[in-house]
C-alpha cells in the first residue's frame, strides 16, 4: 500500500511516500480502508523531532493521526463494528499510521463517522475536535455566563473550539485577520479583534480563561485577558507538570522536566493570579461519537480549507505550515 513514511527527525524531506506492506489487525483492532486523513501541526512538529524527549517513534514509522475510512477487517475480540461501517478516529498516538491506504486502529478509539459528511470532510474532525471538545469541557469547565477569550478562532482547533464554547453557552471573543473575520463570526464569535490592528490585550478584560491555540507571543500576552482565578490553557506553549502526570500517565521526572520549561510561564500567571495549563488531548471513540451526533443534528459545523490528492501530500504539508489555512487541510486517498 502508498503511505507517508518519516525515515528521519527534519524538515520536509525526512518524509516521503513509498510501499509499505498493509497492516494486520490484531486483537481488538480494525483494519480501515483509509478514504481520507487530516493534516495537523503535531504531525510536522512530530517530524520535526519536537516532541521527542515525549515519545521516541521507531523509525521509519507511517505519519497520520487522524482519518476517515471503511472498516474493512476485525481482529479478535471486536464489538461494535462490522466490516463495511463508515468510521473516523484520532488513531493511537503511539503507533501514528493514518497516512496511508490502510490502518488499524483499536476499537475503543473509533467512532461511526457523521451520517451528513463525506469522508474528506469526517478526516478534518477527529483531532481538532477532540482537543477543543476535551478543552473547554474538561479543563475551561466552560458554561453559561462565562466569558472565554479563544486567539487563533479560524485555524483547525479554532473553528470548533469556538462553536462548542458557544453551545456550552459561554460568551467568545477572538482574534483573526480582516480576511477571517466573517467566518469566526458566522462561527459565533462576540468579539473580534482585528490582530494586524491593534493588540488584543487593549481590547478584552477580566475574561474567566483562554484557550491558547496559537502560542508565542500570543500565550504569554493572554495572561492580561484573564482575571484572578481563571485559567490559561494552551495547546501551543510548553508543557507544566501536571500534563506530565495527567494527559501523559509519565513520572516525575518528565514533570520535573516540565516545570523547569514551564517555569516563565507559570511565574508569569502566579503574578496576576492566574493559572497555567498546556492541554495534550487523548483519543477517544466515545468523544467522537458525541461529536458525530452534533455535527448530524446540525449544531457544529466542520470547516475545510482544502482537499489535495494523497499523492500532493508534500504541497499540503507546505500550505498548512505556512500557517494560512482557515480551517482543516485534508488529504483525499480514494476518490
Amino acid at each position: 500500500m502508498r503511505a507517508y513514511v518519516m525515515t528521519r527527525y527534519g524538515g520536509p524531506e525526512a518524509a516521503e511516500l513509498r510501499e509499505v506492506p498493509v497492516p494486520e489487525p490484531g486483537a481488538g483492532e480494525l483494519r480501515i480502508r483509509v478514504h481520507a486523513a487530516g493534516l495537523n501541526p503535531v504531525d510536522y512538529k512530530i517530524r520535526e523531532g519536537q516532541l521527542r524527549v515525549i515519545r521516541r517513534y521507531p523509525l521509519p514509522i507511517v505519519m497520520g493521526n487522524e482519518l476517515a475510512g471503511v472498516v474493512e477487517a476485525c481482529g479478535p475480540g471486536v464489538k461494535q463494528f462490522a466490516p463495511g461501517d463508515r468510521v473516523f478516529a484520532r488513531v493511537d498516538k503511539d503507533a501514528l499510521g493514518a497516512f496511508a491506504e490502510y490502518a488499524c486502529v483499536a476499537e475503543s478509539l473509533v467512532a461511526r463517522m457523521p451520517a451528513r459528511l463525506d469522508f474528506a470532510t469526517a478526516a478534518a474532525v477527529p483531532l481538532a475536535g477532540l482537543t477543543a471538545l476535551q478543552g473547554l469541557r474538561d479543563e475551561l469547565h466552560a458554561g453559561p455566563g462565562q466569558r472565554l477569550f479563544i486567539p487563533g478562532g479560524a485555524g483547525g482547533v479554532g473553528t470548533f473550539a469556538l462553536q462548542l464554547a458557544k453551545r456550552f453557552g459561554a460568551e467568545v471573543a477572538t482574534t483573526a485577520s480582516p480576511r477571517g473575520e466573517a467566518m469566526v463570526r458566522r462561527l459565533g464569535a462576540d468579539v473580534v479583534v482585528d490582530y494586524t490592528r491593534q493588540p488584543f490585550e487593549a481590547v478584552l478584560k477580566d475574561y474567566d480563561g483562554a484557550f491558547d491555540l496559537v502560542g508565542g507571543d500570543t500565550l504569554t500576552r493572554s495572561f492580561a485577558v484573564v482575571k484572578p482565578g481563571g485559567l490559561v490553557l494552551s495547546i501551543a506553549g510548553v508543557p507544566e507538570p501536571e500534563t506530565a502526570r495527567k494527559d501523559l500517565g509519565r513520572g516525575p521526572g518528565l514533570a520535573a522536566l516540565f516545570w523547569a520549561a514551564s517555569l516563565g510561564l507559570r511565574l508569569r500567571g502566579r503574578a496576576r493570579k492566574v493559572r497555567y495549563r498546556y492541554l495534550f488531548m487523548h483519543p477517544s471513540g466515545p468523544d467522537l461519537a458525541d461529536l458525530a451526533r452534533r455535527i448530524d443534528d446540525g449544531t457544529l459545523e466542520v470547516v475545510v480549507d482544502r482537499v489535495v490528492p494523497f499523492a500532493q501530500i508534500g504541497e499540503a504539508f507546505a500550505h498548512l505550515e505556512a500557517g494560512h489555512a482557515k480551517g482543516k487541510v485534508v488529504v483525499r486517498m480514494v476518490d
